[in-house]
This record gives structure tokens, sequence and C-alpha cells, in this order.
């Protein structure tokens, strides 16, 4: 019998990307329910203080309005009551903000009203008639100002081993005495998640204790987890949907306030409600990259090795929420140096919550630490790529236990050799082209290769197909498409035969997209279930042919309409025979709980990204004339999706180098930058032809499949590698972002 084909590694085309080009595609704002009604949120006009009063008669008159719901009227949910925690602390479940529960306000544009009409644009006038009255306070909204009150994460008050607490390798400070010393600063400014989709949630509720939610999210059990403990309700009681969703970048990994309006709507109006933000909301209700300070102080030896970092940092936060991302965990371990410390600290400002944005936390503490080794080596007169050659690590140094897998030799030489790194001159300023000046420069990424729990059910129906189904989300990176690939291989069925469902909270557990972790975990559930599949038919074969009865599973094959075995074609047994065999419609089985392998290695994936600028002499206008990122990510399971991923992340570290930038009028503590004409994301225009470069080696430890994450190393260490080019071009060095021109004149 033939061989099955193998589509693992393949670039197959996305299984739903038909629906998505034709239309078909159903995203959270276009469900159309029975009754479905509108909602509008009203937000604050100041950034600190209460209110005073809140004139709603107007709005609560105007045409097709339905409700108008403030902290004067909101029904109060067991979520919502007072905990009795200290508000600072870190929220584990759901928005750290409770919305219309009192007359506090926190932050510029908090929701402080919703109001609810038969029509968006009856509820968005209505929403312009609601007048809040309020007795303001001294607010603080800027980092450099708040730097002084800077403090150490609660988290890392509470236990020792947080990685939020100080760091210390060797001895502390011993930068001091050494050799050739560095002292920099740099500054990320805030960036907020523009994804093509706005946040929006459609809230149902289809009985007075059960809640329905279409929901953009990149975690459907994550979101019914927190708004039934919101509620007050059984789990599942609480279904969410979001097959669907136009792009995230973390800005939906929080259950944020407009969802919880959006069902406090719904149960006053008693109706459906549907809720977008504007393009402005999303700068101020769904989270951000945070403003970040960072110094790092290093030390080498004339011949190029590091003997001491220190890296600080100092991270902007809500005044009733500490949000921590990992700033500091890339220098801990990604050179090598006997002598490290980092010190994480926040700030809390008058400001909505950060939240993970792509790259979380790496992707600053990469821009600072990697501008710091770009800036070594031209101390050292070493070519950078030899620099960090010469501190390479073959261990883990914060662990002192060995990778995994690490290839990240084999993606420095591929992309120099790419992006032409052989023609980089030591001096900068040295390479000119007419007008331009030509600099090429590098950066290193890592994320750790993580493995959560997760189930997946697969279902045999009698045509011969199988339905495979688990709650995680699609956010575009192709999830779907890769399950089907690796149910297609474990199988043996070709990819047509296969349908993954995904996206509904009552399908098997699956955790939260996010973290680069999801083929690492819902992969491995995945191919654990399609094995499961093949031992239950072997079985309900087996009763009737001896031949199945003692067969090995892997002899197990699928063929067009029945099961055969490998190397007896006589042995046969129909899907409809098997199906009726079974009692039901369909044979049907589901994986057990699998998670993560033990801690006896460490476990990341690396990238290295490297950039050619060309910066116009009288202009300062820098283009990105070549981008090559090069990934050591364990098995590639799909060649066309995971280069679009390295792409996509890639045009994001472009937007992060040259231009995103959310600017904020400290005067009244809000955004001068509210839409996407003042607020720079790149276009076409801005991305080079960005080259790929895959090494493809399997882990063997992550999981079964050898695969690692892509999503993050995507974009840590592609701004660095723009801003060290920059420099290289032109011997201006920028250590605050964005690298506009005005920098460069």
């Amino acid at each position: 019998m033939k061989t099955p084909e193998k589509h693992i590694g393949k670039p197959m085309n996305r299984v739903d990307g038909r629906q998505k080009v034709t239309g078909a595609a159903t995203y959270s704002a276009e469900y159309e329910l029975p009754g479905l009604v509108y909602a509008v949120l009203v937000g604050s006009t100041i950034a600190k203080g209460r209110l005073t009063g809140i004139d709603t008669k107007a709005a609560a008159g105007a045409p097709g309005v339905l409700a108008v719901v403030t902290h004067l009227n909101a029904p109060q949910t067991p979520g919502s009551k007072p905990t009795g925690k200290d508000p600072s602390q870190p929220q584990t479940t759901g928005s750290a903000l409770r919305i219309f529960t009192d007359d506090q306000i926190r932050f510029n544009d908090q929701p402080i009203a919703v109001v609810v009409a038969d029509t968006l644009e009856r509820a968005r006038y209505a929403a312009r008639l609601v007048k809040g009255q309020y007795a303001p306070e001294k607010h603080q909204t800027n980092l450099e100002a708040g730097k002084a009150q800077a403090f150490l994460p609660t988290s890392a008050k509470k236990n020792p081993k947080s990685p939020m607490n100080d760091y210390q390798r060797g001895q502390a400070d011993a930068y001091k005495t050494g050799a050739i010393k560095l002292e920099q600063e740099y500054v990320i400014p805030t960036e907020v998640h523009h994804p093509m989709e706005l946040q929006a949630i459609t809230a149902h509720w289809e009985a007075p204790d059960r809640l329905t939610l279409y929901d953009k999210t990149q975690g459907t059990m994550a979101t019914r987890r927190d708004f039934a403990k919101e509620w007050g309700l059984p789990e599942e009681n609480v279904k969410v949907i979001a097959t669907f969703v136009g792009g995230a970048f973390g800005n939906a990994l929080h259950s944020w306030p407009h969802e919880s309006a959006a069902i406090i709507a719904a149960k006053v109006a008693n109706r459906p409600v549907k809720l977008m933000l504007t393009r402005e909301q999303m700068f101020t209700m769904v989270g951000y990259r945070p403003h970040t300070w960072q110094k790092v102080r290093m030390s080498a030896t004339a011949d190029g090795k590091i003997t001491a970092i220190t890296h600080e940092s100092i991270g902007q936060t809500s005044t009733y929420e500490e949000f921590t991302e990992s700033t500091l965990a890339q220098t801990r371990m990604m050179y090598q140096s006997p002598n490290l410390t980092t010190r994480y600290r926040l700030a809390a400002l008058n400001v909505g919550s950060p939240i993970w944005m792509r790259g979380p936390g790496e992707a600053t503490g990469a821009f600072a630490l990697e501008s710091a080794m770009d800036e070594m080596a031209y101390l050292l007169k070493l070519d950078p790529l030899e620099f960090r050659l010469r501190n390479y690590t073959e261990q883990d140094p914060e662990t002192g236990k060995p990778w995994s897998s690490k290839f990240l030799k084999e993606c420095y030489r591929l992309g120099a050799e790419r992006v032409g790194w052989n023609q980089r001159q030591l001096a900068p300023g040295a390479v000119r082209d007419g007008d331009w000046l030509v600099g090429y420069g590098m950066g290193v990424g890592t994320f750790g290769a993580h493995r959560g729990s997760s189930k997946a059910s697969a279902r045999l129906l009698p045509n011969g197909t199988v339905l495979l189904q688990s709650a995680v989300t699609d956010i575009g990176p192709g999830t779907g498409t890769a399950m089907t690939q690796i149910a297609a291989d474990t199988l043996g069925l070709a990819p047509a035969k296969i349908r993954f469902e995904w996206g509904n909270s009552d399908f098997a557990q699956a955790p939260t997209q996010g973290g680069s972790a999801i083929v690492n975990t819902v992969g491995p559930a995945v191919q654990e279930v399609c094995l499961a599949l093949k031992d239950k038919l072997r079985e309900l074969a087996g009763a009737g042919n001896a031949a199945f009865a003692s067969a090995k599973k892997e002899d197990v094959i699928f063929a067009d309409d029945h099961l055969t075995l490998s190397g007896n074609d006589t042995a046969r047994a129909s899907y409809a025979d098997l199906v009726k065999q079974a009692g039901g419609t369909a044979v049907t089985v589901q994986s057990k709980p699998n998670g993560e392998n033990g801690q006896k290695y460490s476990m990341y994936s690396f990238s290295v990204h490297f950039a050619q600028v060309r910066v116009h002499v009288l202009t300062g206008e820098v283009r990105v004339s070549k981008l090559v990122s090069c990934a050591d990510a364990g098995t590639i399971i799909n060649e066309k999706t995971a280069g679009n991923q390295m792409k996509g992340g890639a045009v994001g570290g472009i937007g992060m180098a040259l231009m995103e930038h959310a600017i904020i009028d400290d005067r009244f503590g809000r955004y001068v930058t509210k839409d996407l004409a003042d607020y720079h994301v790149p276009v076409h225009a801005d991305a080079p032809d960005i080259q790929v470069a895959f090494v493809n080696q399997p882990d063997p430890y992550v999981n079964a499949l050898g695969t690692k994450g892509i999503g993050e190393i995507a974009t840590i260490g592609v701004a660095p590698a723009i801003a060290n080019a920059v420099f290289n071009a032109t011997g201006k060095r920028v250590r605050e972002l964005p690298i506009t021109p005005d920098k460069l004149v």
C-alpha cells in the first residue's frame, strides 16, 4: 500500500483562508441576534479625581434609548464587590478595574457610563449627551517624573523566587571594576496594540443564569472563567465564542471593562447587546506596551569577554494594578557573564493598565541589551557578531541547566550570509550610495518554549472524515491549519478529510493563545487524541477481525472509506460499520490532559535579525532596505504560516524602531495621538521584502513534535537591529525610540 503523504513542514494554505477572503468568516461584532441592540461607552474627561455628579437625563430621553447605566444604577455583581485585598495587587482573573462600582476616576477616558439604544447611531448620539461633573485631583502621567517613586513589585516582595525580584550572579555591580566600561540609558515609549479588528463583544443573556459571549478574546476558557466569577455563575453556564479574531498582539489576553459594560447592559436592557470600541478608545481601554526606562552598565576585557552586566528597568503601570513583564529575562540568560545584576521597578501613574504586547517584556529588554552589545562591540573595535560569538552560552547561565536545544549559531550563519554582513564596515558612515548612508545591524531575541495543559476531542464520521475540536483561538498565526497538518500526519489522512474546529469554550480544554505556546501545547493534544482514535478503531475492528486485534497501532491505515492494515490489504473494516458498532453517529474520543515536561532542561526559542538600512543625509529619513530574520524554533509545522509569523513580527519591529509612539499631554493626562493618522504604524512602503530562514531542527524535550514557538521571537530583537544599523550608517546612536528624522539631522 502507498505510504501516506507527509504534511508537517510543508507550506500548506490556511484552512480558513477562503472564509476570510470571501467575507464568510464571522467576527465578534458581526453576529446578528434577534432583538439585538447597541451599546456605546462614555469616558471620563479627567485623569484623576471623582465624579460629583452625572447628568443622564437628556441621554435617557433621546430617541431609541433603552438604558443609561452608571455607578448610580448598575447592578452589582459578586465579582464587583470589594474583596478587602490591596487594590494595588495584580489581579489573577478578569479586569483589575471594576467599572460602575464607585465614583473614583483613575485615568482619562475611564468608562463612567454605557448607553444602550436600538441603533448604533442613536447610541452614539445619546452617549454625547451624558455629562459628568468632577472634583479633579492632581494627576501624574509622566514616567520621568514618576521614576522617583518607583517601587519593587509586591509579588517580588512576597516571593523571593519571583522573576521580578532583584537578581544577582557573582558580584553585584561588578562593572565598576571592569577594564572597558559602558553605561547608557534606553527608553521605549508607550506603544499601542492596533490590530485591524477593533475590540468588540456581543453579550446575550439566554436565561437569567446563562450567558453567551461572542467576544474578541485570545482565550475562550479564560474569558468564560472571568465572567462566570464576576457574575457568580457556574462556568458551564457561560459560553464564549471567538471563532475568528482579526489580529491580536496581546490586547485580548485580558478581560477588559468594556466587556463587563456590555454584559451589564445586556442584563439591564434584557436584550442581546453589541459593543465595539472606537479606534480612539483602543488607546485607553485595552492596554499597551508600557513606557519603560532602562539603564545598562557593562564591562568587558580587551579581547571581548564580558565581565559584568547590570541592567535596571522602570516600567509604568496603573495606580490600581501592578502590571509586570519580563523586561530583564533575556539579559540573565543570553550571554556569558560571570557577574550579572538586574533590578526591576514599577512606577504607578494615572493611566489605564498596560498589557503584554507581542514579545512581552523581552522585546523591550532586548532593545536595551542588544543596543548595549552593539555599543560595547564598537568600543572594543569588534564586529558585533564576533562579540556575541565570544560570549555565546553553551548552557543556561541563569539556571545552570543544559539547553533542550540551541541552534543560534546556525541562525547567525544563515542571517549573516543572506544580509551580506561581510559588506559591513566597522567605522560608521563608511558606506554611501548617493544621498543615502548605508548601515548594517543585528539583534538577538529569545523567548521561553512554554508548554501548558490542553485536551482535544476527535470524532470519526461514517463518511471517513475526522472532526477535531479545541477551545483554543486562532488570532492569525494559522493555528487551525497547523493542527490539521499534525492530525493528517498522525492519522495518515489527507488534510481535506480533517476538519478542525476551534474558538468555543464548550470544546476541549485549551489555554489562551499567547506566549508562543499554542503549537507546543495544543499540538501534542491533537497528536494524542488522533493516536487514541486509532487505538479505539483498532479495538472496534479487532472485535470482528483477529488481524486488527493483534496489530500495532502504527500499522492501522486510514483508506478512503475503510480501515486497513499495513502489509495486509485483506484486513478491512468500513467506517460506517465501526461507527454503527460504537453505537452512535460517530466514533468519539478525547485526549487526557497533557502538560509540561520535567524541568531538567532550559527551554527557549531563539532568533536573530539582521537589518540593512539607508539613511538620507539631508532629511534623516530611514528606510529599512533589507531585513533577514532567522529562527531556531524547533520543528516547523507549516513553512508558509511560520514564515508569515516571522514577517509579521518583523514588521511590528520596524514600527517599534521607527514610528510607534503614543504621546500623552501630561497637563491633561490625555493622549494626543488618538487615531491612525497621528499614531503611525508600518505600511507596505515601510517594509522591505523580508527574508526568513528556519534552522528547522526538532527540540527533543519540549514535546513529541519537536516544536518550540515562533510568535514572540519574530519581534524580539528587530528594533535594536534597526537601531544598530542606523548607528552603523550615521554614527548617531539613538537610545530613545522611535528613531525619527529629527534625531538624525
